[in-house]
């Protein structure tokens, strides 16, 4: 599924359509450069989710917990991971395989352990488009 994001609220309003439609043991992985709106997209998802915490990126402290939702929600942020093996140390088997919701920001980084299955949500902008433009693309892996 390919999606024309024309403002942040379009990138927010996908994120929470698939928030309201995520399932427990799902996993998300949300790929694009700084500043695409992956943010905006994970504060939509956790929306969908019923989650009134505020969200932002857990970028300095890997994963950020939320469980007041329908189903707790776990946010990876591991553009700052040093070694694979800090995925262990911090229970990311726990998380992924758990009774939650996970979404991974740069889930590239840690390919070799992502379960079988998983959603991508590949996030980029065309500035020939326009400023805010995002071509979000949605697959099943």
């Amino acid at each position: 599924m390919i999606i024309d994001s024309l403002e942040t609220l379009d990138t927010f309003e996908l994120g929470k359509k698939l928030g309201k439609e995520a399932k427990a043991g799902q996993v998300l992985c949300l790929y694009g450069d700084l500043g695409v709106g992956k943010t905006v997209f994970t504060q939509g998802f956790a929306e969908g989710l019923e989650i009134e915490e505020p969200i932002s990126s857990p970028t300095f402290t890997i994963v950020q917990v939320y469980e007041e939702g329908r189903l707790p929600f776990y946010h990876f942020d591991v553009y700052r991971i040093g070694d694979i093996e800090e995925m262990d140390e911090i229970g990311y088997e726990d998380y992924v395989y758990g009774e939650g919701v996970t979404l991974i920001e740069w889930a590239n980084l840690i390919e070799e352990i992502l379960p079988d299955h998983y959603m991508t949500v590949t996030i980029e902008k065309d500035l020939d488009r326009g400023f805010d433009y995002r071509r979000i693309t949605v697959e099943e892996r």
